[in-house]
């Protein structure tokens, strides 16, 4: 008898700069004994690789042929995990404002994300745990537009940019807001995250604390879900 392999059962959270998904997306995980995947590590992971080696994040075949040498690798523990380039633990790095500062650059390449999409597909199919839940720009639309649970989590953009700049040290509100509004036009060009597509179940946390935006979360993958027995 043949036995399928079993996948995880995906749950994709598309959202804005300052939406919450990927403190949201790792405390469901965290409470359903779900994986979780950081796809937005992957491209700042790539931004700092081509820093690091001296590539022109503005020439896209320079960002192109840095792909090759490019050994990422990713946890999916949502309790804490390491991001890695080669023997390079790059977990904080990656946080660091001079990336955030180029991460579109790269992440606006087409190339870069076929080939990132791929290894996100990779890493969904080999997580062992029951399920995974998958954040970033483009999970429900092109990363996994066929998972049982596709979620988009936005808030106002007052609140999300209050949200952020609570999270950062001597930022005012007005410029992290200014910020968080470049990146996403800059994103915005490249895959549509602030609209749900077909299928899409929204998430609006603007009224909502981070349980209450949890619970709201939980609810859908519950709802979600067939019932057995």
């Amino acid at each position: 008898m043949n036995v399928s392999p079993v996948t995880p059962f995906v749950v994709a959270v598309d959202g804005p700069a300052g939406s919450g998904k990927s403190s949201v997306s790792k405390e469901v995980a965290r409470r359903l004994g779900y994986g979780f995947l950081d796809t937005g590590a992957a491209y700042r992971a790539l931004a700092w690789h081509a820093e690091a080696s001296g590539i022109d994040t503005d020439d896209a075949a320079s960002v192109i042929s840095s792909l090759a040498s490019f050994d990422y690798r990713i946890g999916t523990d949502p309790a804490g995990y390491a991001v890695h380039v080669g023997e390079a633990d790059v977990t904080d790095a990656i946080r660091d404002p001079q990336i955030s500062a180029v991460v579109s650059r790269v992440a606006r390449v087409p190339e870069v994300r076929t080939h990132l999409i791929e290894l996100f597909r990779a890493i969904m199919a080999a997580d062992a745990a029951p399920g995974i839940v998958v954040e970033g720009r483009d999970i429900t639309t092109v990363v996994a537009p066929d998972a049982p649970v596709r979620i988009l989590l936005t808030a106002s953009e007052d609140v999300r940019a209050a949200r952020r700049s609570a999270e950062l040290v001597g930022s005012s509100t007005s410029d992290v807001g200014e910020q968080m509004r470049r990146r996403d036009a800059a994103d915005a060009k490249v895959v549509d995250f602030m609209t749900a597509a077909d299928g899409v179940t929204t998430v609006d946390s603007t009224e909502l604390d981070f349980d209450q935006t949890v619970e709201a979360v939980i609810g859908v993958i519950r709802s979600s879900q067939p019932v057995t027995g």
